[in-house]
């Protein structure tokens, strides 16, 4: 089989080094994980290679996305972060991102970490998919549904099941690499799992 990366990389440099190095590599640092949860909520309607264009922008405007500082932005605060343009400019999404942040520090006291939280999803080992065709691959799953549904009832805004699984596969608890790319895990060896 000729190994080839994902379709979606296309050829833009920044989204070629994010597939090679970032996409479906399993995250367990707190820190990235609430990143990344942040930035796929600010992608909804728009397309990932502008969040990624915007990401150092979002790094220094949101306090590093440190979920403790987030947490108690002021609307002073929300109302500077609007007037930024370097970043994506949505009331409703930046204001889901303090609520959203307030979710994740209640989760990691209830769990240790929202790294456990998620992860106990999966039983600790990433589901690996072998998809042939990228429009097989389903935009949510009862996986990414489950898991919607206790973010939202535990006050989170902006993860339904479509943003959840994109971020599943970002934070690699699914492989969704095609089965001809180099960086799925059968060509890596990165272990096993099993498609849910």
């Amino acid at each position: 089989m000729e190994l080839r990366r994902c379709q979606w990389a296309g050829d833009d440099p920044l989204y070629i080094a994010y597939h090679d190095t970032e996409w479906g590599k399993p995250l367990h640092d707190d820190g990235k994980l609430f990143e990344l949860l942040i930035l796929e909520g600010m992608q909804a309607g728009l397309s990932w290679i502008t969040i990624l264009r915007k990401r150092e922008a979002f790094r220094a405007a949101f306090d590093g996305f440190d979920p403790q500082k987030a947490a108690c932005w002021t609307e002073e605060k929300v109302e500077a972060l609007m007037g930024n343009p370097a970043i994506v400019r949505n009331r409703r999404k930046i204001l889901a991102t303090v609520e959203n942040a307030r979710g994740f520090l209640k989760i990691q006291k209830e769990f240790g970490s929202f790294d456990a939280f998620l992860w106990h999803y999966v039983d600790g080992v990433p589901i690996v998919n072998h998809w042939e065709r990228q429009e097989d691959m389903p935009a949510s799953t009862p996986l990414s549904c489950r898991i919607s549904q206790d973010l939202k009832r535990r006050g989170f805004r902006f993860v339904g099941p479509t943003i959840v699984y994109s971020f599943l596969q970002a934070a690699g608890l699914v492989d969704d690499h095609m089965v001809w790319c180099p960086e799925h895990t059968d060509c890596r060896g990165r272990g096993t799992g099993d498609s849910r």
